[in-house]
């Protein structure tokens, strides 16, 4: 069992890994470019959408099909992402995970049983129209049965973390906020539960603690740190940058790949949630707004008077407890390092069916 989640959790990062450099492409643009980026431009920021709701789903939906079946694996799983990601307003990354293994091995499987039976002079009409073929029954299979049921989820986690709410659990929803925000379903559940909480709250008492609870930057910065202590490869080495876009621009999508690249590592940040959303509860701490983006900064320019110790020492808590358990998760289950794009597509054979 063991063996085949580390191999579930290899593919993953076959799949996430090699667009890291996409990832922090967008980081970049959001953080600099959106009207609370650190230098607003209209124009550059209508890149931010198409790039997430678009681009890089796609791109994780054609390395996930090449991964299994080369080339033309990866052309049906790009195109059977586009399934999913069309009409939804939502980033399709889960559906995008689906969709691109399932196109490129159903292409695969394909392939094996017409190679023998093409008639000369025929193949390359074959494969573009078998290829053609199966990318339209998968777009229009994800279109109406992955993508409604990766909203369900989305709806499920807001439903689940209100629940939490009105129950005054407070620190025990980092459970479902963290591995609903690396599935990049945080904007759903920050602006379509919690900040109508948070408004509500506040018009009582000048702040609301719903405000810390999505928006808190420390267990992503610690989760970053971990990898940067006691990671390796392309991760280790991007993770400096991650921190900046991170911390400082407020872009927490830019370490969910680094979660995903290795599962385990949901432990990491839902410790630095649990720790920090604990000791805001005990303190009573709370902002006065959404911090929009979620950064450091942006935290400075909603605390109320006289909460700036409460709120920054339950950053400070959410680094150092995600921090920790990351390193010592990065230690005992350490990830392997995929240096070569060999190396990955090699990951699929111990992975069964895929091989």
């Amino acid at each position: 069992m063991r063996e085949r989640i580390q191999q579930f959790g290899g593919f993953l990062a076959g799949m996430i890994i090699p667009n890291m450099g996409a990832f922090i492409a967008w980081g970049l643009i959001t953080a600099l470019f959106i009207p609370t980026g650190w230098i607003p431009n209209e124009k550059f920021a209508e890149m931010v959408g198409p790039m997430i709701l678009y681009l890089l789903p796609v791109l994780i939906g054609y390395t996930g099909g090449k991964m299994i079946h080369g080339v033309r694996g990866g052309v049906v799983g790009a195109a059977s992402t586009m399934g999913v990601v069309v009409g939804a307003d939502i980033p399709m990354f889960l559906g995008a995970m689906i969709m691109g293994p399932l196109g490129g091995w159903l292409m695969k499987k394909i392939d094996d049983n017409l190679e023998e039976r093409i008639p000369i002079g025929f193949e390359m009409l074959v494969n573009n129209f078998s290829a053609g073929i199966l990318a339209v029954i998968l777009a229009l299979l994800g279109n109406v049965v992955i993508g409604p049921i990766v909203t369900s989820i989305s709806d499920a986690a807001g439903s689940l973390v209100d629940w939490m709410v009105n129950a005054r659990l407070l620190p025990l929803a980092a459970i479902i906020i963290e591995p609903a925000k690396v599935l990049f379903l945080n904007n759903a559940l920050n602006h379509g539960v919690l900040a109508p909480l948070g408004v509500a709250a506040a018009e009582e008492t000048g702040r609301a603690l719903h405000f810390l609870l999505e928006t808190n930057p420390g267990p992503g910065l610690g989760l970053l740190i971990a990898y940067y202590v006691a990671g390796k490869g392309m991760l280790k080495e991007s993770a400096p940058s991650a921190m900046i876009i991170h911390f400082l621009g407020g872009i927490h999508e830019i370490y969910f790949p680094y979660v995903l690249a290795h599962p385990i590592m949901i432990l990491s940040v839902i410790s630095g949630g649990l720790a920090a959303d604990l000791w805001f509860t005990i303190t009573n701490a709370g902002l006065v707004a959404t911090p929009s983006p979620g950064s450091i900064f942006a935290y400075l320019a909603v605390i109320p008077r006289g909460q700036h110790f409460a709120v920054l020492t339950g950053v400070l808590i959410g680094v150092v407890a995600s921090a920790a358990v990351g390193i010592v998760l990065l230690r005992l289950r350490p990830v392997k390092e995929e240096e070569t794009e060999e190396d990955m597509e090699a990951g699929t054979a111990g992975v069964p069916g895929l091989a």
